[in-house]
């Protein structure tokens, strides 16, 4: 199978978590490519995320993927376009959905219509959550419990997730009816820096680091696939220069934890005992089980996880937010507060 070589790549949600994670691993291992980021700002985009990024290699736009007329005008000069523009936290689709709907649905309609127009190659950045969730297993029984494979059905749990899954299916639609270039990848669970502190490890850390308990939702033992936020960068570079058009990937680095080990570990690490925390409610509809089966992605493309084990990868996450502690300092009193309302 052939490599597409890219120069120019309209990155969307670009100033978020995976997002630049992603740009930062273009910059450093694409010496080729220019990347334009088209962001919104909100609330979990810091502009700092990118702020070390040389801007001849790096553009910022501030604006909205659901701009229609802004969208047309980065499309005409792009190459590629990865969407990783997304509202993804759970707990707040169950409050305010509304929003979910506009980004990840109407935002990713106007995505692809621009680079219909332009035949320009377009990638889609999606969830595991879009299959639902997985019965629980014993961790000896993981290495032959069910998966989720590209072929599982859809059974969105949340607002969130249904905002997702309902993207992919325009995705796949705009493949099946008008011959758009394009590739979907569904990621299990991503860790590692630059992540917001309303996310499961990084609150964790944060908490600690500003001697505050932890918190851990419901029994603690529902279980995600963990993988470095790395891994999933360079598996969606190579989807994107490697996989076959219209072709659906799962990446995962078959990582599974349950939230109450995760957290034991945060504990351990951080050097404080292994209950210094409190439990709290559980969320509405909270998965049980995420577990990825990539083996699609390995067998076709040849991508294998490289960043590590799990322990490993924790301890260096721990280790930048506890060495940028201004990077979040400032929202941490914010996060909690908006938990601490939800009883949680």
């Amino acid at each position: 199978m052939g490599t597409t070589q890219f120069k120019e790549i309209l990155v969307t949600g670009g100033v978020g978590f995976v997002g630049a994670n992603f740009v930062h691993y273009l910059v450093a291992t694409q010496p080729d490519v220019h990347v334009t980021v088209l962001d919104k700002l909100t609330y979990a985009g810091h502009r700092a995320n990118l702020a070390d990024l040389p801007a001849a290699r790096v553009r910022l736009v501030v604006g909205d993927i659901c701009d229609a007329v802004l969208v047309d005008q980065l499309v005409a000069g792009a190459d590629a376009v990865v969407n990783y523009a997304a509202e993804s936290h759970n707990d707040r689709s169950l409050l305010a959905p509304a929003p979910f709907i506009k980004t990840n649905v109407e935002g990713t309609y106007t995505l692809l219509e621009a680079c219909r127009k332009y035949q320009v190659r377009f990638h889609q950045i999606s969830t595991d959550e879009v299959y639902g969730d997985l019965p629980l297993v014993t961790a000896a029984e993981q290495k032959t419990a069910p998966k989720f494979t590209p072929e599982s059905p859809y059974r969105p749990s949340s607002p969130y997730a249904a905002s997702k899954a309902s993207a992919d299916l325009l995705v796949q639609s705009w493949v099946h009816s008008f011959g758009l270039p394009a590739t979907i990848s569904n990621c299990s669970n991503n860790f590692g820096p630059y992540q917001h502190i309303e996310k499961f490890i990084p609150r964790q850390v944060t908490n600690i680091l500003a001697g505050r308990r932890p918190k851990l939702y419901g029994s603690g033992r529902n279980v995600r696939d963990w993988i470095a936020t790395s891994d999933h960068s360079r598996a969606v570079w190579t989807i994107l220069t490697q996989g076959r058009l219209g072709q659906v990937y799962l990446i995962g680095a078959n990582q599974e934890l349950d939230n109450l080990t995760v957290l034991r570990m945060i504990l351990r690490e951080m050097g404080q005992p292994e209950d210094a925390f409190d439990w709290v409610a559980d969320r509405p509809g909270h998965d049980r089980r995420y577990a990825i089966d990539a083996t699609k992605l390995q067998q076709e493309l040849g991508w294998r996880p490289l960043a590590g084990d799990f322990a490993s990868n924790l301890r260096t996450t721990i280790a930048w937010y506890q060495d940028h502690q201004d990077w979040w300092h400032n929202q941490k009193a914010a996060v909690e507060a908006a938990y601490a309302r939800q009883g949680q």
